[in-house]
């Protein structure tokens, strides 16, 4: 199910005296972040003012935001994206967690979780039984966020609990 907001980083620290945020970003990279005009902090709403990558981090200027004092009280609170001001066609992880997952027209259970390999990502899904299903197109037929069901091919071994 799509989500109105998407955790996506933590204020770690400050940068400065004039109120920029180190945002430690938790997606697939810190460029992630430079695509938003717009973000939410607590129950406050923040037009950004400049976003730049410094190594894995995020310095994000936010208006309103002017001193030191003003960021300090941001630091370790979770920073959250409008799902609408990102990609329509982007999945992303807190959105598939609970999807009903199908294959050959019958539910086997619902992703409980996504591991990241270095090659591809790994729905974990628990039904009756758990299954390992490789995040790519050969297995992962559709997937339909705004019914909750995602549909699957599955073969011989992402079943980890059969004999």
């Amino acid at each position: 199910m799509k989500l109105q907001f998407l955790d996506a980083g933590e204020v770690v620290t400050t940068h400065g005296v004039r109120g920029e945020l180190k945002i430690l970003p938790w997606a697939d990279g810190p460029e992630f972040l430079l695509e938003f005009n717009r973000v939410r902090i607590g129950e406050k709403v923040y037009a950004v003012e400049s976003c730049r990558v410094q190594k894995t981090c995020n310095l994000l200027k936010l208006n309103g935001v002017d001193t030191m004092e003003d960021a300090q009280k941001l630091r370790g609170k979770t920073l959250q994206v409008f799902r609408d001001d990102a990609d329509p066609d982007a999945v992303f992880v807190a959105e598939l967690i609970g999807v009903e997952v199908i294959a050959d027209g019958m539910s086997i259970g619902k992703v409980t979780d996504v591991l990241d390999y270095p090659g591809n990502k790994v729905y974990v899904v628990q039904g009756e039984h758990k299954y390992m299903i490789p995040a790519v197109k050969q297995f992962i037929l559709s997937t339909d966020l705004d019914t909750g069901m995602m549909q699957v091919r599955l073969i011989e071994g992402m079943c980890t609990d059969e004999n």
